[in-house]
């Protein structure tokens, strides 16, 4: 390990073989971990959670930041203590310096246009000089969502293309609002984000502020919001819980209403499709690399 003197912060990363990432997760915090985060051991892809689920790779690696002046042999033997292991292997300890993390993502995140008049943009950078674009403002915060994945790609595209003069809208599992959001920009009248993670519907919060369409934004955890049927509704999640709601997707969307549903993955549609054909008629499908967009219209 370098430059471990001048460090600001210790990462210790262990690879979650023999156990969970949740009991990593634990012995790291109770290790006195300032913050842990998870991410894949390889080139996995992640997808959009389902609302309030913390989404998990084949091989996870979990990461603990310690200040730089831990005693990692202190923190060895708790690991230990709590994981019930005699030895700590298949770690990995490096120094970090001092970053604004924040500012770092952002020079990777640019304005990206989606369709033909909706940019996603840094609150920090400058709006596309276009008269006609509608422009939702994001920057990186607690939940997912800021356009760079096919699967919110795909929805925001869809967005840009729909009437939605008028309209109200459900967008059931926000993340950081920014379906929500772009409904409202593009003229719904009424939109509820929905979501079961309180972090996510704080980040909703923030971006419809920063965006200025508060007040036509209802934000809330499924029980606590008393919804009527709306015309339109996008859910941006993963297949397995699309489909335990299909139910109560029926139940939320008016006659001849539409249904937006995004996060499957092209092995999945035929699935996520048979779930909803009782209420819903299906439309062809929107592609981008392996991940499905469906659109489908509530019977009468």
């Amino acid at each position: 390990m370098n430059n471990e003197a001048t460090a600001s912060w210790l990462q210790l990363t262990l690879t979650a073989i023999e156990h969970s990432p949740e009991q990593l997760e634990d012995a790291l915090l109770a290790a006195g971990a300032l913050s842990v985060t998870l991410q894949a051991a390889g080139d996995q892809p992640l997808w959009e959670p389902a609302p309030g689920e913390t989404p998990l790779w084949s091989q996870t690696q979990v990461s603990g930041l310690f200040e730089a002046q831990t005693d990692f042999q202190a923190v060895q033997q708790v690991l230990r203590r709590v994981l019930d292991s005699t030895t700590l292997t298949g770690y990995h300890l490096e120094a970090l310096v001092e970053r604004d993390w924040t500012r770092a993502w952002l020079e990777d995140f640019h304005p990206m246009c989606f369709g033909k008049r909706l940019w996603v943009s840094p609150t920090e950078q400058a709006p596309p000089d276009d008269p006609q674009a509608v422009t939702l403002r994001l920057d990186p915060g607690l939940a997912f969502g800021t356009g760079t994945h096919p699967t919110t790609a795909l929805c925001l595209e869809w967005l840009d293309e729909a009437h939605l003069t008028g309209q109200t809208v459900i967008d059931y599992g926000c993340g950081s609002g920014i379906l929500a959001i772009a409904a409202a920009k593009l003229g719904a009248s009424r939109v509820w984000g929905i979501d079961i993670d309180p972090q996510a519907l704080l980040a909703s919060k923030c971006n419809a502020e920063g965006n200025h369409i508060k007040d036509r934004i209802v934000l809330g955890t499924p029980e606590h919001l008393s919804i009527p049927p709306v015309d339109m509704l996008l859910a941006n999640i993963l297949a397995a819980p699309l489909i335990r709601l299909a139910p109560r997707f029926s139940s939320l969307v008016k006659n001849r209403g539409r249904l937006i549903l995004s996060g499957i993955l092209e092995v999945q549609a035929a699935a996520v499709q048979q779930a909803f054909m009782p209420w819903f008629a299906f439309e062809p499908s929107w592609h981008r690399e392996d991940w499905v967009l469906l659109q489908a219209v509530r019977k009468e």
